[in-house]
């Protein structure tokens, strides 16, 4: 029994794969500053997490958090809150602290001159941080120290990135600057803070379990006053984020209810909805409905009001828009809208068709005509193609490749040239011969 819990200990054992620890601090310290190269990747980081953020691209947002090196100075912070380096502390929360300004200040800047101001879901997203944020900070905390910790780096170090997202909610709070909702930045600073703060945590247990010597020596009521520190930070992040949570799952619970209650009184029953609006930021709440066909007198509606108490549903106000002129209107934008997109589509469509007639040639036509100038031509092939492709000086140019017993002389290829391009009108052609 002793033999197979030592086993088990080995398997999990944290000091199995550890780095040497002088290289890990050496790593941790050259992280924490943001001069020359690491300056300007956290500004493209910066750029590139608002264009994300504003055109709603969750994969340039997730760009934005694998090139981003704001982890370095709070791993810095958790490393010197769990040796006791105070000097380091310092250096990596100054650091932090200036990243921090910087990405307000550019994305602030950003999203005032940027002409989409619509809030987008990724940037939504970040404006209500709750307890799953915390355990997310966390526990991608312990895995990113734990990787730099490691002989093997491996592959945590990118999905840690991701999953503790710190760019995009300093850049949403520089959102929430620009367009004057203040609500949405102090919900995405706190988020931002919620990060730091539980990677630098985990951080800090995990320097603490794998037994780094202390920078100092440092006596038990510094010491305590560490721990007191860290446990009233911890209480400060958790208490705000378990009522954000609260709210996030009692409004899920809402709009399950408001779900069931449509689909049983009204879907179920072969009624078709053409709108639906539910507005809970004002009391009482507002379900605003609209029917293709089904007229509600006040009775029924009253009853239907009745029983939303039935499903749970409190505080709640059901309305039916009955109005045929509002219906029509209605019905009529849908339309429009579907037309202009089918139009649109039409016209993308025709658009390449022409691209595509462009830039296909009929070889056996151009080869018929082209005998009867030039009769030693057996045959040939001619296509566009790209020069200088991703280039400001991106070309494309038909390329005609003859067969012939023998090459066309200067004179006549030069004629051959000159008939091409006006055959095909285009101001550049290249003719090669078949070897």
């Amino acid at each position: 029994m002793k033999e197979i819990l030592h086993k088990v200990i080995n398997f999990i054992n944290l000091h199995t794969g550890e780095e040497d620890r002088l290289k890990v601090l050496e790593n941790v310290k050259a992280n924490i500053s943001f001069r020359g190269s690491n300056f300007w990747i956290l500004a493209c980081a910066i750029v590139v997490a608002c264009v994300g953020l504003n055109v709603n691209s969750t994969a340039v947002v997730i760009g934005a958090m694998l090139i981003s090196p704001l982890m370095g100075p709070i791993v810095g912070a958790g490393f010197g809150l769990g040796i006791y380096d105070f000097n380091l502390l310092k250096k990596a929360l100054k650091n932090l602290l200036i990243a921090t300004i910087v990405g307000l200040v550019v994305s602030t800047f950003y999203f005032y001159l940027s002409p989409f101001k619509e809030t987008q879901s990724e940037l939504l997203s970040r404006t209500s941080p709750n307890i799953y944020d915390i355990f997310i900070a966390f526990f991608g905390g312990l895995v990113g120290v734990i990787a730099i910790t490691r002989v093997e780096k491996g592959n945590p170090i990118p999905g840690v990135a991701i999953a503790t997202a710190l760019m995009p909610p300093l850049c949403t709070a520089g959102y929430g600057l620009a367009i004057g909702n203040y609500s949405y930045f102090f919900g995405a600073i706190y988020l931002y803070v919620i990060n730091c703060v539980f990677i630098c945590i985990a951080t800090f247990l995990i320097v603490k379990y794998l037994k780094y010597p202390s920078a100092k020596q440092i006596d038990e009521t510094k010491e305590k006053k560490v721990k007191y520190a860290m446990t009233s930070l911890i209480l400060v992040m958790i208490i705000p984020s378990v009522y954000f949570a609260y709210i996030l799952i009692q409004e899920k619970k809402y709009n399950q209810k408001i779900e069931l209650f449509i689909s049983d009184e009204f879907t179920a029953k072969g009624y078709t909805i053409l709108y639906k609006k539910i507005k809970t930021n004002v009391s009482p709440k507002n379900i605003e409905l609209v029917f293709l066909a089904k007229k509600t007198s006040d009775d029924e509606l009253k009853v239907l009001n009745k029983r939303l108490k039935t499903y749970g549903v409190e505080n709640t106000e059901l309305k039916i828009r009955q109005d045929t002129t509002d219906i029509k209107k209605y019905i009529s934008n849908q339309i429009n809208f579907e037309k202009a997109t089918i139009n649109k589509k039409d016209l993308t469509i025709l658009e390449l068709e022409k691209q595509i007639k462009r830039n296909n040639y009929n070889n056996a036509v151009i080869l018929a005509e082209a005998k009867i100038i030039f009769p030693e031509i057996e045959n040939l092939s001619i296509s566009n193609h790209i020069y200088d492709e991703n280039t400001e000086k991106a070309q494309i140019i038909p390329v005609l490749v003859y067969k012939s017993k023998r090459e066309l002389n200067r004179a006549s290829k030069t004629k051959f040239v000159l008939w091409l391009q006006q055959r095909l009108s285009k101001e550049k052609v290249e003719v090669y011969r078949q070897i």
